[in-house]
C-alpha cells in the first residue's frame, strides 16, 4: 500500500462502518455524558411542543433507532440535565487489561547478551505500554504495536501503541501486510495538514498532505511543517526510511474475532470490541440509575406552607419561609379545617430495592455478554478464598483471557522481534534478532501458606525434589536463582554432606 498520490476522500470510505463503530465504543469507554448526548442526539432543546423530540427520532432505520435510545431523549427546555452515566465500559476494558498484564510477561531468548538487553528494554516502561494497549484494544477492537526511537529522548528504542481508529490497514490472509498511520498536525482556515506514515516490509514512507476535512489534498514537502521537517533529512528521494528489519515492523493484535464485518474482506480482520453488542444494555443501566437518583430527588421531604406563613422580602422581591423560626406573628386565629392554613409534608417513596435488583441484573448481563464473570469485578463479596476457588468462580473471565492470549502472544512476539532489530540497527547493541518465547504470568496468585503446606506434604511423601519445591514457591525466579536457593537450603539443613558411597577408601 504506497502513499496516496491523488486528492482522495479521507479517511477512506470503505473504513467508515468500522470508524463509526469505533467512535461509538470510544464514546462509551470515555465515560463523558456530553459525548454520549452528542452521539445519540439527546442535547437540550428539541422539536415540537415542549422540546420532547427531534426530527430524526421519528426516522426509520438505524438513525431513528439510535436516537430513540434513552441517551437520545433530549432534556426538556428549562430543566437541568439529570442523566447519570455509569462508567461500566471503562471498568470492562480496564478489567480486560488487568487480566492480561497485571504482572509483566516473561520474555526468553537465546544468547546471554540478547537476554540481558531485552531485560533492559522490557524494564523501560514496557508493562505500562502493554496495559494501556490492552485497554485501548479492548475498547476499539484492536491495537497496533511498533518500535520507535528518538536519539534526543533515550538511548534505546521502545514499543509504542497506535490506536486502531488512526490506521488504514491492509490484510493478506488475516495477516497485516502494510498499514498507513495518520494524524492531523495542523488545522487552520479550513485547511487540514496530515502526516501519513506508510509501513511496509523494511521501510517507512513519510508524506505530508495539505487538504480539507474530508479530502486528503495534495502532497507537500516534509520541510513545510515543523511536525515533519525532522524526517526530511532522514528519508531518501522516495520519502522512505529503512527500519533495519526485513519484515513489517508493525504488528496488529485484534481483541476478539469480528462479528459485524466477518463478510467484509477489508474489515473482517479488525477484531471486535468488548463493548460490541452491549451498548443497549449500558444505555438501560444508565436509565435505571438515573431513575433511582430521580426517586431520591423527588423523595426529599418538602413542606407546603400557607401564604400567611410567608415573610415578605420587600416589594418586587417575593416572599420566603424560615423553617427554623420558632414563633410566627400575624396569625390571629387557630386554623380551621378546610381553610388551607396548615402545614403539609410531602414525602414520596424511594424504590431502592427495585432499582438495585434491576441494576444488578443489567450489570451481570453486560458482564456475561462481554465474556466476564462478576467475581472479576468485585461482585459476590470479598470473602477470602483459595486460588483454585477464585479460578472456579472466574472461569468465564479466565476463558476470555485465554482467548485473548492466543492473539496477544504472536503479535507481541513479532513486536519484540522488531524492537530488537531496531535496537541492533540504530543503537548497535549486538543483539540477535529473534522472536522471544513469551510466558504470561498467572493473574491469580496462590496463597503462600497453601503453597507451603503443599510443599511440606510433597517433601514428606518424597514426591518432589528441592528444586521443584523452590520453583513451586517462587515461579518468577530464573534457573540461577533457584539453584542458589537450593544450595542454601541444603547448606542450612546439612544436606551438603558427601555421599558415603562416593567417598572412596579412607587413608
Amino acid at each position: 500500500m504506497p502513499l496516496p498520490t491523488r486528492n482522495v476522500a479521507w479517511p477512506p470510505p470503505h473504513l467508515k462502518p468500522a470508524l463509526d463503530s469505533m467512535n461509538t465504543w470510544d464514546t462509551w469507554w470515555s465515560g463523558d455524558p456530553d459525548r454520549l448526548e452528542s452521539l445519540y442526539g439527546g442535547g437540550s432543546g428539541g422539536y415540537g411542543t415542549g422540546g420532547d423530540a427531534k426530527p430524526f427520532q421519528y426516522s426509520n432505520g438505524v438513525v431513528g433507532k439510535i436516537a430513540r435510545w434513552w441517551w437520545g431523549t433530549p432534556t426538556a427546555p428549562g430543566e437541568r440535565r439529570t442523566k447519570l452515566h455509569v462508567p461500566i465500559a471503562g471498568d470492562l476494558c480496564g478489567g480486560s487489561a488487568d487480566l492480561l498484564f497485571s504482572e509483566p510477561p516473561k520474555f526468553t531468548v537465546e544468547g546471554d547478551v540478547t537476554q540481558k538487553r531485552l531485560g533492559v528494554l522490557a524494564d523501560e516502561g514496557m508493562l505500562a505500554t502493554l496495559q494501556t494497549a490492552a485497554e485501548v484494544g479492548a475498547a476499539l477492537g484492536g491495537i497496533y504495536l511498533r518500535p520507535v526511537y528518538d536519539l534526543d529522548v533515550a538511548d534505546r528504542p521502545w514499543l509504542h501503541a497506535t490506536h486502531a481508529d488512526r490506521a488504514i490497514p491492509t490484510f493478506t490472509w488475516n495477516k497485516l501486510s502494510s498499514v498507513i498511520f495518520w494524524k492531523v498536525v495542523h488545522e487552520e482556515d479550513g485547511q487540514v495538514w496530515r502526516h501519513l506514515e506508510c509501513h511496509e516490509k523494511g521501510v517507512i514512507l513519510h508524506g505530508l498532505y495539505q487538504g480539507t476535512k474530508g479530502k486528503l489534498g495534495r502532497a507537500v514537502p516534509l520541510e513545510e511543517h515543523p511536525a515533519t521537517e525532522g524526517y526530511a533529512s532522514q528519508v531518501n528521494d522516495e520519502g522512505a526510511l529503512a527500519t533495519g528489519y526485513a519484515g513489517l515492523d508493525v504488528s496488529y493484535i485484534p481483541n476478539q474475532p469480528s462479528r459485524r464485518w466477518r463478510c467484509d474482506e477489508k474489515l473482517a480482520d479488525l477484531g471486535r470490541s468488548d463493548l460490541d453488542g452491549v451498548e443497549p444494555l449500558m444505555d438501560s443501566l444508565d436509565e435505571t440509575y438515573a431513575s433511582w437518583m430521580r426517586d431520591i430527588r423527588l423523595g426529599k421531604g418538602r413542606i407546603v406552607v400557607p401564604d400567611a406563613y410567608l415573610q415578605s422580602n420587600g416589594r418586587g422581591r417575593g416572599a420566603s419561609w424560615n423553617p427554623d423560626q420558632e414563633a410566627f406573628v400575624g396569625i390571629t386565629a387557630l386554623a380551621r379545617p378546610g381553610d388551607g392554613a396548615t402545614l403539609t409534608v410531602a414525602q414520596f417513596q424511594i424504590r431502592v430495592q427495585e432499582h438495585r435488583d434491576t441494576a444488578e441484573d443489567l450489570v451481570n448481563q453486560i458482564l456475561r455478554s462481554a465474556g466476564y464473570s462478576g467475581q472479576t469485578f468485585g461482585l459476590g463479596g470479598d470473602a477470602a478464598v483459595t486460588a483454585t476457588e477464585v479460578k472456579s468462580r472466574e472461569r468465564r473471565s479466565m476463558t476470555t483471557r485465554g482467548r485473548k492470549i492466543l492473539r496477544w502472544r504472536p503479535g507481541l512476539s513479532h513486536a519484540v522481534e522488531a524492537l530488537l532489530a531496531v535496537d541492533r540497527e540504530v543503537f548497535h547493541s549486538g543483539v540477535q534478532v529473534q522472536p522471544p518465547t513469551i510466558e504470561f504470568e498467572d493473574s491469580v496468585q496462590e496463597d503462600p501458606l497453601a503453597l507451603a503446606n503443599t510443599s511440606d506434604v510433597l517433601r514428606r511423601a518424597q514426591a518432589a525434589s528441592t528444586a521443584t519445591l523452590v520453583q513451586m514457591q517462587h515461579p518468577e525466579w530464573n534457573d540461577t536463582q533457584v539453584a542458589a536457593e537450593v544450595a542454601e537450603i541444603h547448606r542450612e539443613t546439612g544436606m551438603t554432606v558427601p555421599d558415603p558411597m562416593q567417598m572412596g577408601d579412607l587413608p
